[in-house]
């Protein structure tokens, strides 16, 4: 899932797609349905390189395509009982660059220090941090998102990351202010790697025969397979990651 400046009322269908790019780069695609009461910001940690600066994450615009899930999911076997969501479809301060991507504003948060220079309404309370001393190295792509029920189009970004032999999928929630040992889950995991990862289904095709490939702007490799990976229910709350 991911971490919440504010409480919200509920989140769900979150999907997620990862795949390596060039040199230590790593693409991620981000996708859930939420409902909130106030305006409040989605603050994903990346385990970026180190010393990366402010334009170190490079923002992808994919309001154009906001079936981009939809189209993914299409591309492999659905049991009965399992269907993704249908329903119908700015960061304030000046000190940190904020760059508006589609629907949202998102800025990169290169340090934790850094949660200073945000609006407070779009950071996490201090002792959430404290809680997870694993991000102390890490940096943040934080989106601010409008209140209301929405199914949040596609987030997408490029960072540059400190482990390029494995794929980093942002998974530890925070919802209400607090850290907690377990969390529900409702995730679909996508990605694009060389060898099937155990447990996780290959797609029927390669992605260009139900994907937009010339809508995704760089993110999905036409030419080769996709693998899926669901995980429903509660689980331990923590991010997952791919690879050796």
């Amino acid at each position: 899932m991911c971490c919440f400046s504010r409480a919200i009322k509920s989140v769900s269908n979150t999907n997620i797609f990862a795949r390596a790019g060039e040199g230590q780069s790593q693409y991620l695609v981000y996708s859930m349905t939420l409902d909130a009461k106030e305006d409040l910001a989605m603050v994903l940690p990346l385990p970026t390189m180190p010393g990366a600066g402010e334009d170190a994450v490079h923002f992808i615009d994919l309001h154009d395509y906001p079936d981009f899930f939809q189209d993914l999911h299409s591309g492999f076997p659905q049991p009965q009982s399992y269907q993704l969501s249908r329903a119908p479809t700015a960061l304030a301060p000046a000190t940190l660059k904020v760059v508006s991507v589609g629907n949202f504003e998102a800025s990169f948060v290169p340090t934790l220090a850094d949660f200073n220079r945000l609006d407070p309404r779009f950071r996490l309370p201090t002792g959430a941090w404290d809680k997870l001393p694993q991000y102390r190295a890490y940096g943040f792509a934080v989106f601010k998102l409008k209140p209301g029920a929405a199914v949040i189009h596609p987030m997408a970004f490029s960072f540059p990351r400190a482990d390029v032999a494995r794929l980093f999928f942002p998974t530890v929630h925070i919802h209400d202010g607090k850290v907690h040992r377990t969390a529900k889950f409702d995730h679909a995991l996508y990605c694009q790697i060389e060898t099937q990862p155990k447990d996780w289904w290959p797609s029927f095709s390669p992605a260009k025969l139900f994907m937009k490939v010339d809508q995704a702007h760089g993110l999905m490799d036409g030419e080769r397979v996709c693998f899926q990976h669901k995980i429903v229910g509660q689980r331990p709350n923590q991010d997952i990651w791919l690879g050796a």
